[in-house]
């Protein structure tokens, strides 16, 4: 045996976590954001192999820090707000930004509109790249610009590829319902009506509800689960009597080729 065993050899390669407690937390809220919804403590608990009793005691705390939201008449449980705003923070960091801006630099060159490419945080999107295009309007979102999710078309596009109970949890009263020009949806009704149209079409529009007199047309990045890490979208003057569809298949097209470089899809 060594006369001077080194100190940090346990901590390379411990045998078993020295924190339980922020293992389990940690496994359970990657546990969550690999699901497609709100899922039962049950079954947090059997697929962890985690006490149901631990499991309801960590839901409790990290429900308390806004990382998980309890849906009551499921009784399941998913991701919060708080989590949202973290992947946003990494979004922001850079990954998002370095991969998306050629790409957004191109979808305006081929659309002649300008470009951008947003994160959820909270109820709010948080813009992280702009590409302006020439002789275009100077627009609200630009880089690090928040804007009410419900009102704008990136908002909409993740919203609408969230679970419904996630966005329940996010918008659950009127209360939850900002306003910037008289537009937009006032109410939960209003909102899951527009999302419903989204999902149908394939991508969510806004006319007017940021800035009277501009459109925008926006469809959602998924990562490597499904689940929507950002969202890409063209803006244009209302008066210019824009294809819509035809803008979604670029806006499309560049949502894909971003989502192939960030997650393999």
């Amino acid at each position: 045996m060594p006369d001077n065993p080194d100190p940090r050899a346990a901590d390379e390669a411990p045998s078993r976590p020295q924190v339980p407690a922020a293992d389990q937390t940690l496994r359970i809220l990657t546990f969550l954001g690999r699901q497609r919804g709100p899922v039962a403590a049950r079954t947090i608990a059997s697929h962890l192999g985690i006490p149901r009793s631990t499991v309801y005691h960590l839901l409790g705390a990290l429900e308390g820090h806004g990382f998980v939201v309890h849906v009551p008449a499921e009784r399941r449980w998913g991701l919060g707000v708080a989590a949202f705003e973290l992947a946003g923070g990494y979004a922001r960091q850079a990954p998002l930004a370095r991969v998306g801006r050629p790409l957004l630099a191109e979808l305006a060159d081929r659309t002649g509109e300008s470009a951008h490419l947003a994160v959820m945080s909270g109820r709010d999107v948080v813009y992280i790249v702009e590409e302006r295009a020439p002789r275009r309007p100077a627009l609200v979102t630009d880089v690090g610009v928040r804007l009410p999710a419900h009102l704008t078309a990136t908002g909409r596009a993740m919203l609408a590829a969230l679970p419904r109970e996630q966005v329940r949890a996010l918008f659950p009263d009127a209360s939850a319902f900002a306003d910037r020009t008289g537009r937009g949806p006032r109410s939960p009704g209003e909102l899951r009506e527009l999302l419903r149209v989204a999902r149908a079409t394939g991508w969510a529009t806004e006319d007017g509800e940021v800035t009277l007199g501009l459109r925008s047309i926006g469809i959602a990045v998924l990562d490597h689960v499904g689940w929507p890490s950002a969202a890409i979208a063209v803006t244009w003057p209302a008066e210019a009597d824009r294809d819509a569809a035809s803008l979604a298949a670029h806006v499309a097209h560049a949502g894909t080729e971003l989502a192939r470089r960030l997650y393999a899809r």
